[in-house]
């Protein structure tokens, strides 16, 4: 099972930002959120027994900006999970966090010590320029001492989160970003391409004409040629957006995209449990009520077979090792090939996929258009689902 705890506080949102989070100038934590946060951890486990459960595999705090928290509330919250949860001896501990934050004297040297074992760092882009355009509280000169003071705390699993696709941003201006990232030589790379996502400032500014980004051809230059120069570098992708050294990848989204058990912690953390699924209220107040009064899994949904095997198909169509063809057939209860043979084939002769007697995966080039991809094989499953006759159904 894995353990996600949401951190919804920021010194100050960033204009693209679409996840639930709260602005705190002063970066204080407010004390009923972690009053909250470990009650709702003991109710949890007096919900589901240990007997019911797997061991915990992986602990993620994510926001928001995680690293707000002292190093003490971080002890306190690992503490109780051990204290009421099975913990596997070797879970990996996961605190995300911005260089402005972690650089405050003590800090990363502290979360060492309570337990924190991998440290994924928002670091963005290693452009001022960049960087202020984002609305970013650091510059690229402290990511780099923040990377220096990790190391010295003695953090030996270090993630840097970058992003492409900026307005303004060209080629080579990208692979100049991921040089000098892999030239501080963390074990593991996240590059998501920036979305403008509804509702947020960026949005506004997109659509008054303020802000530009790439075009199809430089973006598809930026994406291929950035995943060749990390290849070359040590740097294997394991997942679209996601890059590693041999034997970093990171546990707990690879628990995501495997379909592992997983459970939420915090105002909108999301859980999936036992064939349901449900969100916790994005409200700081809202969700501290349903913890103290012991509501949990507020209006939970169940997820159907047709659902799952979908999810599955999506999840597994953005790694790099693929969909498993045995794993579809188990689900599905019939043959992947039987379900959408031709339009596999279709999509390999236009070199957007590879197919064995094994797997199907997509090409770096047909992860680009993985979305567009996924949606027409989706209808062609869906189609397939449809003309069964109404005795076979889906198996369960």
């Amino acid at each position: 099972m894995l353990l996600y705890i949401h951190v919804p506080f920021c010194r100050r949102r960033c204009g693209y930002c679409a996840f639930h989070s709260q602005a705190l100038p002063d970066g204080r934590i407010p004390e009923v959120y972690l009053a909250s946060l470990l009650e709702e951890i003991r109710r949890w486990a007096e919900a589901l027994p240990r007997s019911s459960l797997d061991p915990v595999e992986s602990i993620f705090f994510g926001g928001g900006t995680p690293s707000l928290l002292e190093a003490a509330q971080v002890g306190l919250v690992l503490e109780e999970i051990a204290r009421r949860f099975a913990v596997a001896p070797d879970c990996e501990c996961t605190l995300e966090g911005n260089p402005d934050s972690l650089a405050r004297p003590g800090l990363l040297a502290d979360l060492r010590a309570c337990g924190i074992s991998r440290l994924s760092m928002g670091v963005q882009s290693l452009d001022d320029r960049e960087l202020a355009m984002l609305g970013r509280l650091h510059t690229a000169a402290q990511c780099r001492e923040v990377v220096a003071l990790a190391r010295r705390a003695g953090f030996a699993n270090l993630s840097l989160d970058l992003m492409w696709c900026l307005p303004g941003q060209t080629p080579q201006g990208w692979l100049a970003t991921l040089k000098q990232a892999c030239d501080l030589a963390p074990e593991h790379l996240s590059a998501y391409a920036l979305s403008i996502e509804e509702g947020t400032p960026f949005e506004a500014r997109s659509l008054a004409g303020e802000l530009a980004q790439p075009g199809e051809a430089e973006a598809e230059a930026m994406f291929l040629e950035g995943r060749a120069l990390l290849e070359d570098r040590g740097y294997a992708q394991y997942e679209i957006s996601n890059y590693a050294r041999e034997g970093f990848r990171c546990r707990h989204n690879l628990g995501y995209w495997q379909g592992v058990d997983y459970l939420g912690l915090g105002p909108s953390a999301v859980s999936t449990l036992n064939g349901r699924r449900w969100t916790d209220p994005p409200d700081l107040e809202r969700w501290a009520q349903n913890v103290a009064s012991g509501r949990l899994a507020e209006d939970p949904e169940a997820i159907t077979p047709a659902a799952r095997l979908l999810e599955t198909v999506m999840l597994r169509l953005r790694t790099a090792d693929g969909l498993p063809l045995a794993g579809y057939a188990a689900l599905a209860g019939r043959s992947l090939l039987e379900d959408a043979g031709a339009f596999l084939g279709e999509l390999c002769r236009q070199g957007l996929l590879v197919m064995d007697k094994k797997r199907i995966a997509l090409t770096p080039r047909g992860m680009l258009v993985s979305s567009a991809v996924t949606s027409e094989l989706f209808l062609r499953l869906e189609r397939a689902e449809l003309a069964r006759t109404p005795t076979q159904g889906p198996r369960q």
